[in-house]
Parts: C-alpha cells; sequence; structure tokens
C-alpha cells in the first residue's frame, strides 16, 4: 500500500536510467494473435464458426494466448531490470535515502505515472493500452522465474492469464508499503533496443 506522499529535498528532474524494450521473437506470433481472435469471436458466437469444431478453437485460441504470455513475460523481464537499475542508482543518491522508494514505487511509477513522452511514444508504436501491459508484464515476472513451457500451465490459466496477471501485479504491490515519486520530479526515456543500439553507436563515432 502506498504511503502519502512526501515533499522533496530539491525541486531538480531526476533523469532515471532509460528504460529500453527488446522485440519479441517468434515468427509465428502475429499469425496466431490474429488466429486466437477470431477463435474467441468464434466461440462467443460472434463469427461463424464454419467447419473448425469447438476443440480446434479452443486449441486455436489457447495458443493465441500463450504467445500473449511469452511476450508480456519478455516485456516484463525488460520492466523489471529498469526496475532494478532505478534502485541501483537512488541507493547512491544521499539526498534520496530514507524516502521508502522501493520496487513497488518504480512498478507503480511505470503504470500509473509514466512520462508523457513514454505514453506518446509507445501509442505511436501502437500500445493503447500500455498499463494493462505493463501490469500484466510485471505480474507474470513477479511468478515466473523463466519464461513458462505450455505444458506447464493450465488451460484455464491459459485462456484466463489476464485475469491471473492482474491480481498477481496487485497482490506485488501491496507486498510493500512504498512512497510514490514526486509528480514532475523524475524522469527517464524510453527505446527499443535497436533504436538504443543506433543511438549510442552514433554517440561513439
Amino acid at each position: 500500500m502506498a504511503l502519502p506522499q512526501t515533499a522533496a529535498n530539491s525541486k531538480k528532474t531526476r533523469i532515471l536510467p532509460p528504460l529500453i524494450l527488446h522485440p519479441f521473437s517468434d515468427p509465428d506470433g502475429p499469425n496466431k494473435l490474429v488466429e486466437s481472435s477470431k477463435a474467441s469471436m468464434m466461440l462467443q458466437g460472434l463469427l461463424p464458426q464454419g467447419s473448425l469444431s469447438k476443440e480446434d478453437l479452443d486449441r486455436t485460441l489457447l495458443d493465441g494466448r500463450f504467445c500473449e504470455i511469452r511476450m508480456l513475460y519478455y516485456v516484463g523481464r525488460d520492466l523489471v531490470r529498469w526496475i532494478e537499475q532505478c534502485i541501483e542508482q537512488i541507493d547512491h543518491e544521499p539526498e534520496l535515502q530514507g524516502k521508502n522508494y522501493k520496487f513497488q514505487t518504480f512498478a507503480a511509477y511505470l503504470v500509473e505515472d509514466a512520462p508523457e513522452p513514454v505514453q506518446a511514444k509507445l501509442k505511436k508504436w501502437g500500445v493503447a493500452d500500455y498499463k494493462s501491459i505493463f501490469s500484466r508484464a510485471l505480474g507474470l515476472n513477479a511468478v515466473f522465474v523463466e519464461a513458462p513451457t505450455q505444458e506447464m500451465l493450465t488451460a484455464n490459466f491459459i485462456k484466463n492469464y489476464y485475469r491471473f496477471a492482474d491480481q498477481m501485479f496487485a497482490v506485488q504491490q501491496h507486498q510493500a508499503s512504498f512512497s510514490r515519486l514526486p509528480g514532475g520530479q523524475f524522469d527517464f526515456e524510453l527505446f527499443a533496443s535497436g533504436e538504443y543500439s543506433r543511438m549510442l553507436s552514433k554517440e561513439w563515432e
């Protein structure tokens, strides 16, 4: 549970490490997601089922949902790495000692109060509901040390993973009391891994 926000000793904007998101490599991923969405609509009676059996549709739905789980898991790994970098940075800033900034502090910042340029860049990439993606990605990483295989998960979990992930994120956020970051006093940039590599290459030239 978050503690009331306290006034900061300094109003300067602190620059946090950049958040670098790596692409999820699965050549069949986009097709699986599209087919899974169609299967879901067919199972709900919103599209004609044609000659496909319910078992076929269930299998297609599960394949797509599992692909989503893996994609979110890898996004979550990048988010967790960024949060750990932020914690390491503030540990070396005497002015921020005793502020009760924890893992949950930066998770809440990412999900609830990301800087406007970061939100705009995500929307430019086609990520409309970044809050759900980030929170569910962090929720899955709160449970899995490695990306799970489909055989490790029940069909019920795969089919309804987003509900489980929402709850896992909520449980993690309530595991410790924490302070929120003061509004407007922290900032960071968002990059795709390839974009960040090109930027570094130009700086090194």
